[in-house]
């Protein structure tokens, strides 16, 4: 955890913390979503049904985000790059398929999501790690 120095400086995070906690205490819902994801996939890609594969690629994706999104914010570990890929995969699917926009439009707006929360998702980092840009298993930087 960090905490504040008498300078209000934030403590950096020490090697050996632990992962932050699910909200929802020791249930593994990240882990039985994968799972969930993993089996669709297969079942759609044995069947042959595109439904099945894009929902298990849809849950795979939303379980390994969930626990992106929840390492990143406690400043356990950075995902910056991770979390603005997702957010121009979904914001380029959006433009294309619900605004009905083409193929390049879609990837422009996407492009600029991607800058936009990258930038956003590193200063956060920074934030909660206590000045860290990044932590990379024992690095740090």
């Amino acid at each position: 955890m960090t905490g504040k120095t008498k300078t209000g400086q934030a403590k950096r995070v020490g090697a050996a913390d632990k992962r932050p906690p699910a909200p929802w205490g020791n249930a593994p819902l990240a882990e039985l979503v994968i799972l969930a994801g993993i089996v669709a996939l297969a079942i759609g890609v044995i069947g042959g049904h595109p439904t099945a594969i894009a929902a298990g690629v849809a849950l795979a994706g939303l379980g390994g985000v969930e626990v992106a999104i929840r390492e990143h914010f406690a400043g356990y570990r950075s995902h910056t790059t991770l979390l603005a890929g997702a957010a121009f995969v979904l914001v380029t699917g959006l433009v294309f398929y619900a605004a009905n926009q083409i193929l390049a439009v879609a990837l422009a707006v996407g492009a600029v999501a991607f800058a936009l929360t990258f930038y956003l998702a590193r200063r956060a980092f920074q934030r909660a790690s206590g000045g860290l840009s990044y932590r990379i298993g024992g690095m740090r930087g």
